[in-house]
């Protein structure tokens, strides 16, 4: 996997990333100008005209991230508006989109894990990045991102972490915060509280949930795009999730199509409860390799009806500060990298 190093001012940081991750912006471009055609119908130019609605908003109160956003733009030589409808897919699809992840949050005494395997189609697995930013004040930040996303999943030098699962249903506000830059602005954020207060305040655009976490435990939120409910730890420092809502959204129409969400909620949580030596990288990175209900398990495998297959594991130790990252499925991963360069 391609590593990127980006420093400097939000286009100064933008523009390393576009300049060194272009081959991969522009096959991730021809990806998604594809998957929108067949799942929306919508042109490339349509989906650029409607990521473009958010612009009003993230210019008055996001202006750093439409900097970067520009500098990636300027840097790959790819338009704006198509760096623009990355960074907006989530919101474009309308809940359309079906990766299948699994995402943990475990807290016991001092030890705190975030974990996930993150599932979506193989043809984009090609076009993952690590990236790795330095932007003084704020927290330096490692994450595994889709080239030309500029948040995505992994921490930051605060031991803040995030983690994604996204959720099927109908609604975008384009008054809230699109859902990658959400994960950013978490990234962005010292503290689990701050991360959480920030999306309190801004509202999240679409369906997703966002687990965040620091060295004092995790939170999940539920998002749509008129609430944000929050799923606060469990008696034995746990939070859980895959890709349906357990809370309730009144309003809200959800689409759950993934039948086995609520299979690998309950495996997840199972194996939790069974694991003798309690949270850390080693017992939490064998329970993501997890292949019962297979090929739709916690650890999902392609098949003849299905692109969609695990791309990547993520295990943190935030007290710590660093992260093991598996590429591809962990049963049979093909490279390993520790995120550990924060300071």
């Amino acid at each position: 996997m391609k590593t990127v190093r980006c420093s400097g001012s939000p286009f100064e940081i933008g523009y390393q990333h576009g300049q060194l991750a272009s081959s991969e912006i522009k096959r991730a471009l021809v990806f998604y100008e594809n998957l929108f055609n067949r799942l929306t119908k919508l042109s490339w130019n349509e989906v650029c005209q409607e990521a473009s609605k958010f612009m009003p908003l993230l210019q008055e109160s996001w202006s750093h991230y439409v900097d970067e956003i520009r500098g990636v733009s300027k840097g790959s030589g790819v338009p704006i508006e198509s760096i623009l409808a990355l960074n907006m897919r989530t919101e474009i699809a309308y809940g359309m989109f079906d990766d299948g992840c699994t995402a943990l949050s475990w807290k016991v005494d001092s030890v705190s894990i975030l974990a996930q395997n993150w599932d979506w189609q193989t043809e984009q697995a090609e076009n993952l990045i690590r990236l790795q930013i330095r932007q003084e004040p704020k927290p330096n930040v490692d994450i595994i991102t889709e080239a030309g996303i500029i948040g995505k999943i992994g921490l930051n030098s605060s031991g803040v972490g995030v983690c994604l699962n996204a959720i099927r249903a109908k609604g975008v506000s384009f008054d809230r915060l699109p859902c990658h830059l959400a994960l950013r602005a978490c990234l962005d954020s010292h503290s689990r509280a701050e991360a959480t207060n920030i999306l309190q305040a801004a509202g999240v655009a679409s369906s997703c949930h966002i687990l965040i976490a620091d060295p004092t435990g995790g939170v999940g939120l539920e998002c749509s795009n008129v609430d944000i409910v929050e799923l606060p730890a469990n008696s034995s420092g746990i939070v859980t999730h895959t890709n349906h809502y357990i809370k309730d959204h009144p309003g809200v129409i959800e689409r759950i199509d993934l039948s086995d969400s609520a299979t690998r909620l309950d495996r997840i949580g199972k194996l939790i409860s069974t694991c003798k030596e309690g949270p850390t990288t080693s017992t939490v990175a064998e329970m993501l390799k997890d292949e019962q209900n297979y090929p739709v398990s916690i650890c999902r495998a392609q098949t003849e009806k299905s692109t969609t297959a695990t791309l990547f594991r993520i295990v943190m130790k935030l007290d710590e500060k660093f992260a093991i990252v598996t590429i591809g499925r962990p049963v049979d991963s093909m490279e390993t990298l520790v995120l550990d360069h924060l300071e």
